[in-house]
């Protein structure tokens, strides 16, 4: 273990040995003449020995003093250097995590675009559905679904969660046609026991319930989307982490009911990196970026959630 003395008194040593006076030393590190003083003797006190003498009305260093003041100041340039090092590369990392379905189906198809606008940033993606601790990891900011800001933390809305029945064109042309809800109980559905499921029947039949049927489960959203466009059956899916995929024409929305989770996507990152320039980068970038790609909102994902909910 290293014994060390205390580094704001080397750090005050070192200032005042280069600068050969204490007033010059206390200027540049922004105290008084006399907490200089003060640190200097605390020094001498654990050390055992005097690093300063008394000069006229200065002060000048003592043989032990000189001894050891280019040793000082050689490793207090050897840690600026490393600190400043991490600093720079830190700075030139943007490390964001976010949940596999928003990382896969939103943000790898856009996030291109921010490369560009920032070249000198090198972006990493964290995919996890797992809630990462920010002030431990090495992610700078995460997506995260939660029903409202994120407590401890910056949090910017993103949007909501609404989710529908969506639907291969081929799939539709191959079944009877889908009128009302009622028209979908007969058909193959994929996930069947996801709990959006659940939640879109409670909410266009009440409290009906609804018999379950076989099916394919899948975990990931981007499964269930991936076979619904192969059209293995009906899905239960969030339409903005689809629009590519809708706009070419391989899913469809099959009825008009939109139900919207509890949980909306937000950006969030700690209060200390509010003002870093890679975050307020990304954040101005993302948050334009989300209005953008959900246009006039056909989907109500912009409205923020309620706040009882």
């Amino acid at each position: 273990m290293r014994q060390l003395p205390p580094l704001a008194a080397v750090r005050v040593f070192e200032a005042a040995a280069r600068r050969g006076n204490f007033t010059r030393a206390a200027e540049e590190l922004g105290m008084t003449q006399a907490a200089v003083s003060n640190q200097v003797k605390l020094l001498e006190e654990r050390l055992g020995i005097a690093l300063f003498r008394k000069n006229g009305r200065g002060v000048a260093l003592t043989s032990a003093g000189e001894r050891i003041a280019p040793q000082v100041s050689a490793a207090l340039d050897g840690l600026s250097e490393a600190f400043a090092t991490a600093r720079a590369e830190d700075e030139a990392v943007m490390t964001i995590s976010a949940p596999g379905t928003f990382s896969t189906n939103w943000l790898a198809r856009r996030l291109g675009s921010f490369q560009v606008a920032r070249p000198e940033l090198a972006v990493r993606v964290l995919v996890t559905d797992t809630i990462i601790d920010l002030a431990s990891s090495d992610a700078d900011v995460a997506i995260r679904g939660a029903h409202g800001p994120w407590p401890g933390l910056v949090s910017h809305f993103l949007m909501r969660m609404p989710f529908t029945v969506m639907a291969s064109p081929d799939f539709l042309a191959a079944h009877p046609p889908i009128r009302t809800p009622a028209d979908l109980l007969g058909l193959p559905r994929v996930s069947p026991d996801d709990s959006w499921w659940a939640l879109w029947f409670e909410s266009v039949f009440g409290d009906a319930a609804v018999a379950s049927q076989p099916g394919v489960d899948f975990q990931s959203q981007v499964h269930i989307g991936n076979a619904a466009v192969a059209g293995h059956g009906l899905a239960m899916l969030s339409p903005p982490m689809w629009l590519s995929t809708i706009a070419e024409g391989r899913l469809v929305q099959v009825l008009p009911e939109m139900v919207y989770y509890k949980n909306s996507f937000w950006l969030v990152y700690p209060e200390a990196k509010r003002n870093l320039p890679k975050i307020r980068a990304f954040r101005d970038w993302l948050l334009a970026d989300v209005r953008a790609s959900l246009g006039d909102d056909p989907y109500g994902a912009l409205v923020p959630p309620p706040a009882d909910m």
